[in-house]
């Protein structure tokens, strides 16, 4: 049965941060046989007026608060709208219900102060863009900032660092969930020169 992954957008999200780990997951196990391993989603607090990325692309969310599915994958990305939903009581709480049953909860960028805002880094190592390592540590005392990784993979809770990062995360992921040699082949049809630790 394939996973539900579900990426979270509001407004201001920085698109690559979205687009990159939701193409990982999109095109995985597309030119193999039997079932897809990922269904994926967006969602947001609404879906009307559309959300408005950083670059000005807009994005009308399959799913609200209020009705989306459990994810077995939450993705939370990041950009400067990361800064403003902190503070989005709507947003905290989404994240908070969602985040006990899924499997897995990744933070793309400055996401990351969106899970130390939901209170979900505490104890744990974090990382996330490099402008923003100080701020996190602001969000989360108890968390351990990891300054030089890509990502850090805590179990159920995986954070990485700024921006195109996210794309490695995702095949990070996948390689975890579903082996190297999958991984291996989504980047090759991304053509996407990953390189795993």
């Amino acid at each position: 049965m394939a996973r539900i992954v579900l990426v979270a957008l509001f407004d201001d999200v920085d698109t690559l941060d979205f687009c990159g780990p939701l193409e990982v997951f999109s095109i995985t196990g597309q030119r193999a046989t039997g079932p897809v391993p990922f269904t994926v989603s967006t969602v947001a607090e609404r879906q009307s007026p559309p959300i408005l990325t950083r670059s000005g692309l807009s994005i009308t969310p399959y799913y609200t608060y209020t009705n989306a599915l459990q994810a077995d994958i939450l993705i939370i990305p990041g950009g400067l709208g990361a800064r403003h939903e902190r503070n989005n009581p709507a947003t905290i709480q989404f994240i908070q219900k969602q985040a006990p049953k899924a499997g897995l909860v990744v933070s793309i960028c400055t996401g990351a102060l969106l899970l130390g805002a939901a209170g979900l880094l505490t104890g744990l190592q974090a990382t996330t863009h490099h402008s923003a390592f100080d701020e996190l540590a602001e969000i989360a005392p108890d968390c351990t900032i990891v300054r030089d990784q890509r990502y850090v993979d805590n179990g159920a809770i995986i954070t990485s660092a700024g921006i195109t990062a996210g794309i490695d995360t995702a095949l990070y992921i996948v390689q975890r969930l579903l082996g190297p040699d999958t991984a291996r082949e989504t980047a090759h049809h991304m053509e996407y020169r990953w390189q795993p630790d």
